[in-house]
């Protein structure tokens, strides 16, 4: 079988050993494991780096059966916080307008690690983890990273922020922020609601992407969503972007020396007020007198 292209690590290629004491534990097992945890957490989401899942499965197994569990889930948590404060250090020097997609980056990374490092550790957090400290280590390694990543004044304050400027941010990064956050530790967000911190967590902003998460709406609220839409509306209309981007698409009947045009959009939803505004520069600045539209926008052009 060709291995080209394939680098392996010289610590799975040391000699079988089956019986665990704290010498082959330290100079052994443990160096392998570590190995692999490094590569596990520093790979890119979506890119897997070849790694024997099989054999360090084998590897905890017996250091859990040879009651090496307590100091193995120790190392674990001591390598994942080193990590997870290099992150957070790279994090305070990223800019604010890169902030953002840098932690949904190094979020994406860490789920994916968690993924492959509880695979390896199974074992032992189901006879360790689970049984003498009452725990997952998926609870575990995400607290940690809640603790050491997450729990920081810039990032909701940035989310605060393009939360309340719409199209700031890509709203897809934005959404898979959002759940990321939530799936870290919900209950901890379900409190920031009851309790209304909104300074903290941002309890309508996490509302747009986790369904059920705020109170059933009751009938004496519509009159305020209603108005609250109509303002999103206004703010659609008045954003100097958005006027840009409708004078640009129809610029290219300049192009043209017809009278007449044909105005197309995919955006039925628009409010009045910025369908007018698109067909009044059709007609005044660049001068056609006869603007054809669909039908759904002729009762606005008059």
């Amino acid at each position: 079988m060709s291995t080209e292209g394939i680098e392996e690590n010289s610590v799975l290629r040391q000699p079988r050993v089956t019986f665990v004491n704290d010498e082959t534990f330290s100079a052994f097992y443990w160096p392998k494991l570590e190995s692999a945890i490094v590569v596990i957490l520093q790979q890119n989401p979506g890119q897997f780096i070849p790694i024997s899942y099989e054999e360090m499965y084998s590897t905890v197994y017996k250091c859990v059966c040879q009651q090496y569990a307590e100091k193995m889930y120790n190392n674990l948590i001591e390598i994942v916080s080193d990590y997870l404060k290099r992150v957070s250090e790279e994090l305070k020097v990223t800019p604010r307008d890169a902030y953002l997609e840098k932690f949904n980056f190094l979020l994406s990374q860490f789920f994916q690690a968690v993924n492959g490092i509880v695979a390896i550790f199974s074992y032992m957090n189901r006879f360790y983890v689970k049984t003498k400290l009452q725990s997952d280590l998926n609870k575990e390694l995400f607290r940690i990273f809640t603790n050491i990543v997450t729990d920081n004044v810039t990032l909701f304050d940035i989310m605060e922020e393009v939360a309340s400027r719409p199209f700031a941010v890509d709203p897809q990064m934005l959404m898979s922020i959002v759940k990321g956050l939530y799936s870290l530790n919900p209950a901890d967000y379900v409190v920031c609601l009851v309790l209304a911190e909104f300074s903290r967590h941002n309890p309508e902003l996490f509302a747009r992407f986790i369904p059920n998460l705020l109170p059933p709406t009751h009938w004496d609220q519509l009159p305020t969503l209603i108005q609250e839409d109509r303002m999103l509306q206004e703010n659609l209309v008045t954003s100097q972007g958005k006027i840009v981007e409708g004078k640009e698409e129809v610029k290219i009947f300049k192009e043209d020396n017809s009278q007449k045009g044909h105005w197309m959009s995919n955006e039925p939803f628009l409010e009045l007020n910025f369908l007018k505004s698109r067909l009044n520069y059709c007609r005044k600045d660049l001068g056609k007198e006869q603007i054809s539209a669909p039908p759904f926008m002729n009762v606005y052009y008059q």
